[in-house]
């Protein structure tokens, strides 16, 4: 049975998830959210909180994308280095990772995105000062962090590097890394240089106009 993935090919968040999908060579299809979309009332149905991904296995539903990876990692696991490590200890490190990029990266440059969408005269004065300061001392730890290393938590891609692609590619964007944080940018163009990353990034380029900041001309 394909497996169903109810979000936005823009979505960073749907790009986690759906680059979990392509990494273990499940057999899924998009459900795309979007006005006048005949999957919207079936996604608001599944998952009240109208927040995605959410996916669909016959009758299992799975929202939040860590949650789905898990998900994948008990009922759709692949052949090869496994998303999330058998090995105890390693797996702490790949969810700690994974909560690294969710919340100190992607959480910060959303704040810059939304604060964006409010009317000017409704945006939070601090939304940016706060998010940059975050994302300077993320980028700082991340830059000693990677160094070294080819990914994430080290020679095997992961559920943290499924989070990091997209929280990266969308805080360059944002926030950009400049000339201070080489490894950091090394790293981010080994991620888009992966099959299932490129995959996720050509799905959305359509929908790059969008971007409330405005999509720089690269990428």
């Amino acid at each position: 049975m394909t497996l169903e993935l109810f979000g936005h090919p823009f979505s960073s968040y749907c790009w986690k998830a759906a680059i979990a999908l392509d990494e273990m060579g499940a057999d899924w299809t998009w459900r795309v959210i979007e006005p006048g979309s005949e999957w919207t009332p079936v996604w608001e149905k599944l998952w009240p909180i109208k927040r995605f991904p959410v996916l669909r296995d016959g009758e299992r539903v799975v929202a939040e994308a860590s949650a789905i990876i898990e998900y994948l990692h008990v009922h759709h696991r692949s052949v090869g280095d496994p998303l999330i490590p058998d090995d105890g200890d390693a797996a702490v490190i790949v969810r700690m990772l994974d909560r690294f990029f969710d919340h100190y990266v992607s959480d910060p440059q959303a704040r810059f995105v939304f604060n964006a969408i409010r009317p000017a005269d409704q945006r939070d004065p601090l939304a940016e000062q706060e998010g940059g300061a975050m994302l300077e001392r993320s980028y700082g730890w991340l830059e000693g962090h990677i160094a070294g290393r080819e990914w994430a938590t080290g020679e095997a891609f992961s559920m943290a590097d499924c989070a990091a692609a997209p929280a990266l590619f969308y805080a360059d964007w944002t926030y950009p890394f400049g000339d201070r944080f080489p490894a950091v940018t090394a790293y981010r163009q080994r991620l888009l240089a992966r099959p299932s990353i490129a995959r996720a990034v050509d799905g959305g380029r359509p929908y790059r106009a969008f971007f409330p900041l405005g999509a720089p001309d690269r990428d």
